[in-house]
């Protein structure tokens, strides 16, 4: 799997395969933000304007042009800069609207993320009246601007609704191997992103939620054993580890069973000779032991 992220309509999952639960944040949010923010800015400019035409008749009036010209672009594009970056994505009207910049990944933003983003506004939203930034945002699906594309970002909305729970079961016939599961190794953060996976599965693409299902699934094995049954399906094997381990946690007094000893092989029952039985069975090993999610 990649390490580009993924998405799908109500989120961002990262190339770690953690679910980030937030909404992308579409034109009307956006420009709420910016209007509230662009209010600040014009309050800011007005007093510094004041103050500067106070001191020019005191100082030579090119001196007054240049710190005019300084003390815009400080509130235009310093303004956003300094805050998003210290505030890792949010300026004022985004903490009001309750929005945030973060990277493609779902990870916070840096300076130059900000710096870019700051820069690119200067383009599309002010010297173009934001025609090209309202033009590009809705043709966006993921309501991103210009800046956005060439910063690697997304605006996305911080308060996000209450994730459901996920959906944990065993099926019939597998309740032995759940109980013989040896899950001491299994880390929390892996588990995390089992369980948020399994809460979002429904609504993934069906390429995402293979690819996520089936990796998030071979990090699962790595930790736990014994091995998943042959032909389970990612989502099965993960749902059934995560059901136990609940379990566990509400009764941690349940004796822990341990897997059961391989089997030895059979005796062989064919020709004295050693050649192979053309009647025996032949079994075809898996790579992996799942199933393509149904």
């Amino acid at each position: 799997m990649t390490r580009q992220g993924a998405r799908d309509e109500t989120g961002l999952i990262t190339g770690d395969a953690v679910v980030v639960d937030l909404r992308l944040a579409k034109l009307p949010s956006r420009s709420l933000a910016f209007l509230i923010d662009l209010t600040l800015q014009f309050v800011a400019l007005a007093a510094l304007t004041f103050l500067l035409g106070a001191a020019g008749e005191l100082a030579d009036p090119a001196l007054s042009y240049v710190l005019f010209f300084v003390a815009t672009i400080a509130v235009i594009v310093g303004y956003p800069v300094l805050i998003e970056s210290l505030t890792r994505g949010r300026t004022l009207g985004k903490l009001v609207v309750g929005l945030r910049v973060v990277r493609d990944d779902g990870g916070s933003i840096r300076f130059r993320h900000a710096l870019t983003r700051g820069l690119a506004a200067v383009v599309e939203i002010y010297a173009c009246f934001g025609a090209i930034a309202v033009v590009v945002s809705l043709l966006s699906p993921e309501g991103k601007r210009v800046g956005d594309y060439m910063a690697g970002t997304v605006v996305v909305r911080e308060r996000a609704p209450q994730q459901r729970a996920a959906q944990l079961w065993i099926p019939p016939g597998l309740e032995p191997y759940a109980a013989a599961l040896d899950l001491r190794r299994l880390q929390p953060s892996t588990a995390l992103s089992a369980r948020q996976y399994v809460t979002r599965a429904a609504s993934l693409k069906p390429d995402a939620r293979q690819t996520l299902g089936r990796s998030i699934a071979d990090e699962v094995a790595r930790q736990v054993s014994p091995p998943p049954p042959p032909g389970i399906s990612p989502d099965t094997y993960l749902s059934v580890v995560l059901a136990e381990r609940s379990r566990r946690a509400v009764s941690p007094q349940a004796p822990h069973q341990p897997a059961p000893p391989p089997a030895a092989p059979p005796v062989a029952s064919g020709p004295a000779s050693g050649e192979p039985d053309d009647d025996a069975p032949r079994t075809v090993p898996t790579d992996d032991g799942f199933a393509a999610p149904s």
